[in-house]
């Protein structure tokens, strides 16, 4: 199905495939691509991805894939199924047609699940979950394919996506906020990266549209931030002040253990990506492009509360 967005298109005259557009990357990226000639796979195309289909475009942007479970409900082979073998069959039509550009969206968590320092794209994997081992399952098997003359691949690793329409972690934390329960977890002291959708769409369209090596490359805001921040920022969007709590990490820690056993919504998982720290470095996909990003790490943070804001809440 094609989409012809704006009036410029013949100006620009570039034509992308995306997979996954119905998702909440895909949505904020049609929006973004206006000029560019969007033509969306469909998810009943992607089990016998057509190389013809994918040859009427200049890039194949692979949004498609199963995000992590962190309610831990779902069948682990399902990860490999969309997260590698879906994308194995994607990248073989890449390489028969004559698209110029696959763009596939990985994740962080193909590299590391837990971080020292700051992650780069020289940290040696090591995924300890079915999500990010499939990724780098994913990842591997691009990088290990012969590259027709002509062609390049882009293998981004975002870090948290956020943005108008996201749901996640930082909506309990909104929630938290809004119903004026203290957030209980200041304690811990942390630094993470987000990443506003604003700049990841800007990224991709950068790629789409300049020629930089192909390679794999960490996505990420400028800044990172700690939790504390976050929760200022929320309280900020609506006019309150942020209830920061100090209690014993020991004690929070406990809880979070029963909650894996009575599936509460905080469990040690949940507990670890609101804590943890986690600082992504994006000076590499920064200097291929030479570009700075349109966005901060705050001002990204304050747009997605800022949709919290105008949507309804139970």
């Amino acid at each position: 199905m094609k989409r012809n967005f704006g009036t410029n298109a013949s100006k620009f005259n570039m034509k992308v495939n995306i997979t996954g557009s119905s998702g909440f990357v895909g949505q904020n990226l049609i929006n973004y691509l206006i000029g560019y000639e969007v033509d969306v796979l469909q998810r009943y195309q992607l089990s016998n991805p057509s190389v013809e289909q994918l040859s009427s475009c200049d890039a194949i942007i692979h949004l498609a894939g199963k995000a992590h479970d962190l309610k831990k409900t779902s069948n682990p082979e399902e990860y490999y199924e969309v997260n590698f073998e879906l994308t194995k069959r994607i990248f073989d039509a890449f390489l028969k047609s004559d698209a110029k550009k696959f763009i596939f969206i990985s994740s962080v968590k193909a590299a590391a699940d837990s971080l020292q320092g700051v992650l780069d794209e020289a940290h040696q994997p090591n995924p300890q979950t079915d999500y990010g081992k499939s990724k780098l399952m994913a990842e591997e098997y691009i990088q290990a394919q012969e590259l027709p003359e002509g062609k390049a691949y882009y293998i981004l690793r975002p870090c948290m996506i956020h943005g108008p329409g996201n749901k996640g972690n930082l909506n309990l934390l909104y929630k938290i906020v809004q119903k004026g329960i203290p957030y209980p977890l200041a304690a811990y002291e942390n630094k993470r990266s987000f990443l506003s959708v604003e700049n990841l769409c800007f990224v991709i369209k950068q790629l789409v549209g300049r020629e930089i090596i192909s390679g794999v490359y960490n996505v990420a805001d400028d800044e990172a931030l700690s939790t504390n921040a976050v929760v200022q920022i929320l309280a900020a969007s609506s006019n309150r002040k942020a209830k920061l709590w100090s209690i014993p990490s020991g004690i929070i820690n406990k809880i979070a253990k029963i909650g894996n056993v009575l599936k509460l919504p905080l469990n040690t998982e949940r507990l670890q990506k609101l804590t943890e720290s986690y600082v992504v470095s994006n000076a590499k996909i920064k200097k291929a492009l030479g570009v700075e990003l349109p966005i901060s790490a705050t001002n990204g943070l304050k747009i997605t509360a800022k949709s919290f804001n105008t949507s309804s809440f139970d």
